[in-house]
C-alpha cells in the first residue's frame, strides 16, 4: 500500500537547509493500522504529509496505492488525495456555516455526485459514526468528539482505502478520545481501511497494531502490537 524508498524531505530557512526527514525506507502493507510516534519536531507530521501527496520528497521515491506521487504534477496528486485518500485532523477542519451533512457531503459535491449519491451515502456514514439525527446541526452544537466524527464521516465520503489521521484525539479528553479511536479500529478491522495515524499520545498508539517511532528525522522504531485500545471506550464509560 505504501512504499518509500530513501525519502528525504529538505526544507530551506534563512540559516540554511533544514533536513526534517532523513533518506527512510518504509513499508507499510494494505489493511495495517499504523501509529507514528515521536517528539514534536521529529518529523512525523512531515512523513505523513509525505505518505499523502501533500507535499513531494526531495530526495528519493514514494508509491502509495500504486501511484508513484513523487513523479506526478500537483494536479494529478489533487486529484489523488481527493478520491483516495481520507485525512483527518486534529482541529477537524470542519467549516462553520455549514451543517454537519453538508460538512461531510463536501468531497462528494466536488467529485461531482448526484443529489441522491450524496443523500444516500451522507445517510450511510452518518449510521456509521453513529451522528443520526445529527445532520441539521453545526459544529458548534456539536462536542469535541462529535465533531472528530463529523471529520471521520468527511473523510470516508469518497470510500478511500487509506485514511491519514493526525493527532486525531489531540483536542479530546480521554472518554471521546477513545470513541474516536473505537471508531478507527472498527474501520480497520471491519472495512480493511489501511489506518496511519501520528500521535504524541501513548494511549492512542495502543489502538494501532505496529508502532513506528522517529526522531529526528529518522525512524528509530518499528514494532508490531496487539492493539489494546479497542474497548477502552466501555472500560470509562
Amino acid at each position: 500500500m505504501i512504499t518509500l524508498n530513501q525519502a528525504s524531505k529538505v526544507f530551506t530557512t534563512e540559516a540554511g537547509g533544514f533536513k526534517a526527514l532523513k533518506e527512510t525506507d518504509l513499508h507499510i502493507k494494505k489493511g495495517e493500522f499504523a501509529a507514528i510516534m515521536g517528539p514534536s519536531g521529529s518529523g512525523k507530521s512531515t512523513l505523513l504529509q509525505l505518505i499523502g501527496g501533500l507535499d513531494l520528497p526531495t530526495t528519493g521515491s514514494i508509491t502509495v496505492d500504486g501511484a508513484p506521487l513523487h513523479r506526478m504534477s500537483e494536479q494529478e496528486r489533487t486529484l489523488f488525495r481527493r478520491t483516495r485518500v481520507g485525512f483527518v485532523f486534529q482541529n477537524y477542519q470542519l467549516l462553520p456555516m455549514m451543517t454537519v451533512a453538508e460538512n461531510i457531503a463536501l468531497p462528494l459535491a466536488a467529485n461531482r455526485a448526484s443529489k441522491g449519491e450524496i443523500r444516500d451515502r451522507v445517510r450511510q456514514l452518518l449510521r456509521d459514526v453513529n451522528l443520526e439525527g445529527k445532520e441539521h446541526h453545526y459544529p458548534a452544537q456539536l462536542s469535541g468528539g462529535q465533531q472528530q466524527r463529523v471529520a471521520i464521516a468527511r473523510a470516508l465520503a469518497m470510500k478511500p482505502k487509506l485514511i491519514l489521521a493526525d493527532e486525531p484525539t489531540g483536542n479530546l479528553d480521554q472518554l471521546s478520545g477513545a470513541n474516536v479511536l473505537s471508531l478507527l479500529t472498527r474501520l480497520n478491522e471491519e472495512h480493511g481501511i489501511t489506518i496511519v495515524m501520528v500521535t504524541h499520545d501513548q494511549l492512542a498508539a495502543g489502538a494501532a497494531k505496529r508502532v513506528i517511532t522517529i526522531q529526528d528525522g529518522a525512524i528509530v522504531g518499528d514494532r508490531k502490537q496487539g492493539g489494546e485500545v479497542h474497548d477502552v471506550a466501555d472500560r470509562l464509560a
